[in-house]
Order: structure tokens, then C-alpha cells, then sequence
């Protein structure tokens, strides 16, 4: 199974890389995929690679959810 994280773009660097925050942690990622890319916009990431832009309530929503996956990936699970 793949699975995407969300990423507000923070910074745009040469070379087509960019700083992006993934659940409060800044990462390098490449935008090579998404060269449209601005400051403030959000991204969908894999593998390091902005894939696809998406609105800020799309964004939200990912993150909620991917939240949720994690939280229910730590509970005890039965015997």
C-alpha cells in the first residue's frame, strides 16, 4: 500500500526542491512534478515528491484522517 502525506509549501529552493510542513515537521521535498507550485499552497506527497496540488480544505481533511490512521495503528489490538 502507498500512502500520501499533505504539505504546506514554506519555501521554494532552486533546483526544483522545496520546504514543505508535514504534520508540524519541515522536509525538503522536489516540486520537479508540480513546477505551478507557490509559497502557502498545499501538496499531496509521496516518496518525497509533490505529486498533486490540492485546495486547503482537501488538505484538512487528508490530514484529519491520516491522524485517525495513526491514532487507530497504536490502540492494543485483541488476542
Amino acid at each position: 500500500m502507498c500512502l500520501g502525506v499533505v504539505g504546506r509549501i514554506e519555501e521554494i529552493k532552486k533546483d526544483n526542491l522545496a520546504v514543505a510542513e508535514i504534520m508540524g515537521v519541515r522536509r525538503e521535498i522536489s516540486v520537479v512534478l508540480v513546477p505551478e507550485i507557490k509559497v502557502g499552497e498545499y501538496v499531496m506527497i509521496h516518496a518525497g515528491f509533490a505529486i498533486n496540488p490540492i485546495d486547503e480544505e482537501a488538505a484538512k481533511e487528508t490530514d484529519e484522517i491520516l491522524k485517525e490512521v495513526l491514532r487507530y495503528s497504536q490502540l492494543p489490538r485483541a488476542s
